[in-house]
């Protein structure tokens, strides 16, 4: 996982891990979660929509923590 990169669209609220390749499948993994797959079937991507409300629980966390310290 050290050759993806994340990146956050607020706007849009996606939550996008990726390496480096040329998308050639996607994967619907649920309805909110895609991963994107090259030609040879490798993983360079991980979409994640609605981002901020599947990872509200995980966020509030963090805050606290990041408040505690």
């Amino acid at each position: 996982m050290e050759d993806f990169k994340g990146f956050y669209d607020d706007k849009e609220d996606i939550l996008y891990l990726a390496k480096e390749g040329q998308e050639e499948e996607v994967v619907e993994l649920s309805p909110m979660v895609n991963i994107e797959l090259d030609n040879t079937g490798q993983l360079i991507g991980v979409e994640v929509f609605k981002a901020s409300v599947l990872f509200k629980d995980v966020i509030r966390s963090m805050g606290k923590r990041l408040q505690t310290t």
